[in-house]
């Protein structure tokens, strides 16, 4: 089958990698080059570099709309979108023979939106899934071809969890289009009562807020591990957190307060009298570091027990 591709992170390569070896990809389109502050270059979204590396031809427009004819031109008899990024024009859903289907990062209606699996982390969901649905011009509004469910376990993160995913989307991708070529689907409507949305993250969301509950905290560090990262701001930096662990230790102290410090942690009080320990951070233009190694440093002068951070 002649498929056309259109994704963009490392979530959508596996599914375009499978693609690629059991059908004729025909065409990557993918978002454009992102100028990289660190390295002093633009660098190609992770679908770009496969395309190139596997020598498909790729298109990167900065407005899909306006590149709807050129596309056109490329044969195809069914469209796959992965973590693409912006809305498909109905015309290019309705273009190939079995229109357009797209592979979504959580169970559907739930979490409709371009960061379901960060906010399924983020708000303390045990469970997430692969979706794959049938493309509408509304956002993750289309008949759901397949659904499959996986745990969220405490040791994950967003990057753990997007691997998870992907690979599950990698899994179920083929069967669903050998279904569609045969005629053997069976689709099912999304209940409009179970809409949500994961919209995706602002710079306010990635705010650590201690007067949550020690669980919340930690959920959002999972959530934001490792792209963007949560941070708390102490003496005018934004230190971000990656790594940390609820504890069933009791602060009488306000919120946001360092309880204690050790050789590889510092405690924070959070909301409801709950601590969190916080033991792998980063510095303003640094490279991630454990506490313990912080604390060797500039932290012994910056982290100090009764402090209070934001």
């Amino acid at each position: 089958m002649k498929v056309i591709f259109m994704g963009t992170p490392e979530f959508a390569v596996p599914i375009l990698d499978i693609l690629h070896f059991h059908h004729q990809v025909t065409l990557v389109i993918s978002q454009p080059d992102q100028f990289n502050q660190r390295k002093k270059a633009a660098i190609s979204p992770p679908v770009i570099q496969y395309a190139k590396l596997k020598g498909i031809e790729f298109l990167q427009p900065e407005k899909i709309k306006d590149d709807i004819d050129k596309i056109m031109t490329y044969p195809a008899d069914i469209i796959v979108t992965a973590a693409y990024g912006q809305f498909v024009p109905k015309k290019l859903i309705d273009y190939p023979r079995y229109k357009a289907i797209n592979v979504h990062g959580s169970l559907l209606p739930k979490y409709r939106g371009g960061a379901p699996i960060q906010w399924a982390i983020i708000n303390g969901d045990t469970a997430t899934g692969i979706s794959i649905i049938y493309m509408t011009p509304k956002m993750d509004a289309g008949d759901i071809l397949a659904q499959r469910r996986i745990s969220i376990t405490d040791w994950d993160t967003q990057d753990s969890m997007f691997y998870k995913l992907s690979q599950l989307g990698r899994e179920m991708i083929l069967s669903v289009i050998d279904d569609i070529a045969c005629g053997a689907i069976t689709l099912k409507k999304q209940d409009p009562a179970a809409v949500s949305y994961a919209y995706n993250l602002t710079k306010s969301d990635e705010l650590i807020d201690f007067t949550l509950p020690a669980r919340s905290v930690f959920n959002k560090i999972r959530g934001l591990n490792s792209n963007p990262g949560a941070y708390f701001n102490l003496e005018g930096m934004n230190i971000k957190v990656f790594g940390s662990k609820v504890l069933s230790d009791k602060s009488s102290y306000p919120p946001g307060i360092i309880t204690k410090v050790g050789k590889d942690f510092f405690n924070v009080s959070c909301g409801g009298d709950t601590v969190i320990s916080i033991t792998e951070i980063q510095l303003p233009g640094k490279k991630r570091m454990d506490v313990r190694d912080f604390l060797n440093g500039k932290g012994r002068y910056l982290i100090k027990e009764a402090k209070e951070i934001k």
